[in-house]
């Protein structure tokens, strides 16, 4: 009897030291941007600290403003060894610009930097400078080699900005999960991982921003919202970013084989995808490629799906919804 009671004392103290499962929300500042994570901790466990830690990782790897990154070192021909970090991003990468034939493209980084932020040394840019970058440009023009990056000319950089983001909300989707976290939505910069449910039971709903320059500093509006069930979303907008010149929009997305800024009606891309990697790297090689050419890509690859924001010959909006995408929309706006 004496023994019996015991053993329920230390299983009452045991129930007594576990904590409820509760949703947990953290937000902080990371990679130039806001980062948002919500998901059911099932001892209602904080785990900030190690969100942060993980995103931090692949800062590490892939960070151009940090110079004992991997990827500076590689861009600086420095001797070292590829981390598995670097590697994913890069095979990844690599994929996709074969898919999108070139439209992405994480060797553009010289035409970025001459063109500088927001195109303020637009005035520098000749056609003998695009030219010359254009000798340094191009995916084919790097490849891993026995554990190396090996270029074909050493003047080559990488910027593995329009991937690595969606590749971070990966990292911590996974870790959240490999933590007992089932139901969870990483969102870093508008790149989106989502698995199971919210508080509330539902599929994570995930809004589309409408295209509009007059919004510029005031609340975005939505143009849809879709519902994320167990999958990763990426949007592209050149809306936001642009100079006009002799009444003509430049948009902020640089073309890898032209050098110079692209121009179509294309607005907005958002891409649907099993991981935020590849939604990441979809989403900027469509603002590239321009409508047409970004539907039949779509249509060829059946594990995505894609929300397409154009500009009609009358200035209106309009959009190109694909099948699978269709059946995720809760609401379209006007």
């Amino acid at each position: 009897m004496r023994t019996f009671y015991l053993l329920s004392l230390l299983l009452f103290a045991l129930a007594s030291c576990q904590q409820p499962a509760q949703y947990i929300s953290n937000e902080g500042y990371i990679y130039g941007t806001i980062y948002h994570v919500t998901y059911e901790s099932p001892q209602g466990k904080d785990l900030q600290p190690e969100i942060e830690a993980v995103m931090m990782e692949l800062n590490q790897s892939m960070s151009t403003f940090d110079s004992t990154s991997t990827i500076s070192k590689v861009n600086k021909n420095e001797p070292t060894e590829l981390d598995e970090l670097f590697i994913t991003i890069f095979k990844q990468a690599q994929k996709i610009s074969e898919l999108t034939d070139g439209a992405f493209d994480i060797t553009v980084a010289p035409m970025v930097n001459v063109w500088g932020f927001g195109f303020k040394n637009k005035e520098q840019v000749t056609p003998q400078l695009i030219d010359s970058l254009k000798q340094l440009v191009g995916y084919q023009k790097v490849h891993l080699e026995n554990g190396q990056l090996m270029k074909d000319h050493p003047n080559t950089m990488l910027d593995a900005s329009a991937i690595a983001k969606g590749f971070a909300c990966d990292m911590v989707a996974d870790y959240l999960y490999s933590q007992g976290c089932k139901n969870l939505m990483a969102e870093i910069g508008g790149e989106v991982v989502a698995k199971g449910k919210n508080a509330k039971g539902n599929y994570w709903s995930i809004g589309i921003s409408k295209p509009d320059d007059n919004e510029f500093f005031t609340q975005q509006k939505l143009k849809a919202i879709v519902e994320l069930q167990d999958r990763a979303l990426a949007t592209s907008g050149n809306y936001r970013n642009f100079y006009v010149e002799d009444g003509i929009k430049y948009a902020h997305t640089i073309d890898p084989k032209t050098g110079y800024p692209v121009q179509h009606s294309l607005l907005s891309t958002t891409v649907l995808a099993d991981n935020c990697m590849t939604a990441d790297a979809y989403a900027t090689a469509f603002m590239v490629s321009g409508l047409e050419k970004s539907i039949a890509i779509a249509e060829a690859d059946p594990e995505i799906d894609v929300y397409f924001i154009y500009s009609d010959p009358n200035g209106n909006y309009q959009t190109y919804v694909s099948p699978g995408f269709k059946k995720l929309l809760k609401k379209e706006y006007e």
